[in-house]
């Protein structure tokens, strides 16, 4: 009996290459958005960006992120709002979100907690910090997700 033959098709079916995790940094701030580019695209993730929450939602709904870096203070649709509205969508209301703002109070970490955001960074931070952060949650979203 002879080995069976495998295509290059047949093996790229059964042997799927990796996909390298994308994140949607969110934020009016392009100073920021640009950190966020060059610190995740160093550790090897691929970075899209949207500089307001309506742009935001829209590049969800084209583009399906892994994680979205998320800030509360944006011009049209403020970051609550867009978290809300991505929870109400079914095909986007398990996309992990961390809030990366600098406006920090008590009420509004417990705001964001309720809306499903799974982490809260302030800003300034800490590059190597919103590393680890990241790859943690990318790394406790199931593969199927």
């Amino acid at each position: 009996m002879s080995p069976a033959r495998h295509t290059d098709a047949t093996l790229a079916v059964s042997h799927p290459l990796p996909m390298t995790p994308l994140i949607l940094a969110v934020d009016d701030e392009h100073d920021v958005t640009d950190l966020v580019r060059f610190h995740c695209g160093n550790a090897g993730y691929d970075v899209v960006t949207a500089a307001s929450g309506r742009e935001a939602i829209e590049t969800v709904n084209c583009r399906r992120p892994d994680l979205i870096l998320l800030d509360l203070m944006l011009p049209d649709i403020d970051g609550f709002s867009v978290c809300e509205i991505l929870r109400r969508n079914a095909a986007t209301a398990t996309i992990p979100i961390v809030v990366l703002t600098a406006w920090v109070t008590p009420d509004s970490r417990s705001v964001g907690l309720e809306l499903g955001v799974l982490d809260y960074i302030t800003k300034p931070f800490s590059p190597k910090d919103l590393i680890n952060r990241v790859t943690r949650l990318l790394r406790l979203r199931p593969p199927s997700a």
